[in-house]
């Protein structure tokens, strides 16, 4: 059975009635095909229709896998929240628009995409419980047609007690048979996990790149030969294939977005592709998660005399002693320096601005990295 189909997910529908009234019949002692006994339509589909159990059926399975897309999640935020422990105490300097900007230590920059990737958890779980609101009962367009009075409420209790999730029945059922809005609000959570996950990719990939004409400040894991024609090159290549991983989650997304816009009055018959984007999206993430974090995060090792000697030799660290010495002073000594090829320390040192162990202690990697008290020199 293809999971994108014409007719709203009638066919799957139909095949799950087949399937489970043969195997009634089986249990009632009879042969399959014994219709008389257990009808897939008269029986098995009795005060429901494809329009009601398909988009429960999708939300129930939603609402499973998120609970697994969750936990590795988790798995993927503590890797790097480890890394953030362990290069802790390794200084480096920041970057914006990818200039040198402030020092600050490896383990803050790892905290930080454990941090970044932490917030999705909640957002994914607050936009799965919106998979609790069913339609069962609504039968074809949400007038309960061919539905008992009270099969609703029979039905979402046993769901309730078979999948241990607080379903609801929807207060409107003929707005909730073509609505859509859950699977959009999950798909868009998915796609901001994609979009931050996708970032963290291109900054390891900056990070590491080199080994001499890079930032070489760390160590992706070596996983393949990275040419078949430059010996020694090793390529990024599981960040590569996470960042393609995101690429098609957004993708998906945006295939999610036009299929519940296309639903029609009383019905999105666009439902299937809908399904498809989205439960593909879920375990692209979450293969792509378990590489990353297996093949790569764990694995990643940091050239620390290599990070130390940049933030000693970048123009960067005069915004360290900006507070100290004032903006002009600070100012003319970054332009000179670059200017000269000369470091701020050396040039600090000659102008007589600070003696050395003054700019030793306002140099020291625990003052800037965190907010602190400073002194004004005096004239």
């Amino acid at each position: 059975m293809d999971l994108i189909q014409g007719g709203a997910g009638t066919s799957t529908n139909m095949n799950i009635n087949e399937v489970v009234a043969n195997r009634a019949l089986e249990l009632l002692g009879h042969k399959k095909g014994e219709y008389d006994y257990c009808h897939p339509n008269n029986h098995v589909n009795l005060s429901q229709s494809t329009n009601d159990a398909y988009p429960t059926s999708f939300k129930l399975a939603f609402i499973f896998m998120n609970q697994e897309i969750v936990a590795d999640l988790k798995l993927l935020v503590q890797a790097f929240r480890d890394k953030g422990v362990e290069f802790n105490g390794i200084i480096k300097m920041g970057r914006t628009q990818l200039q040198d900007a402030v020092p600050m230590t490896v383990g803050q920059e790892f905290e930080a995409f454990a941090a970044n990737l932490e917030e999705e958890i909640e957002r994914l779980n607050q936009n799965a419980n919106l998979f609790l609101e069913v339609n069962m009962g609504a039968t074809a367009i949400g007038t309960g047609i061919n539905s008992e009075p009270e099969y609703s409420a029979k039905c979402i209790k046993n769901l309730r007690i078979i999948s241990g999730e607080e379903f609801v029945l929807a207060s409107n059922l003929i707005e909730a048979t073509p609505d859509t809005g859950s699977p959009v609000m999950y798909s868009s959570a998915l796609k901001r996990l994609a979009v931050k996950m996708s970032k963290i990719c291109n900054d390891l990939r900056l990070l590491s790149s080199g080994p001499r004409c890079g930032f070489n400040e760390i160590n992706l894991p070596p996983m393949q030969p990275g040419s078949s024609i430059m010996p020694g090159k090793v390529n990024p290549v599981i960040p590569e294939v996470v960042n393609q991983i995101c690429y098609r989650i957004i993708g998906n997304d945006l295939t999610v977005t036009f299929a519940a816009e296309a639903g029609q009055l009383q019905l999105n018959v666009m439902e299937p592709v809908l399904v498809h984007a989205i439960f593909s999206s879920i375990k692209m993430m979450q293969k792509g998660m378990d590489r990353l974090r297996v093949l790569c995060i764990e694995g990643i090792t940091v050239n620390e005399g290599h990070c130390k000697d940049m933030v000693l030799n970048s123009i960067g660290i005069v915004t360290a002693l900006n507070p100290t010495l004032g903006y002009e002073n600070s100012s003319r000594i970054a332009k000179r320096a670059l200017a000269e090829g000369r470091s701020v320390y050396e040039l600090v040192l000659e102008e007589e601005l600070l003696t050395k162990e003054e700019l030793n202690e306002l140099l020291k990697p625990e003052n800037m990295v965190t907010p602190h008290k400073f002194y004004k020199k005096e004239k």
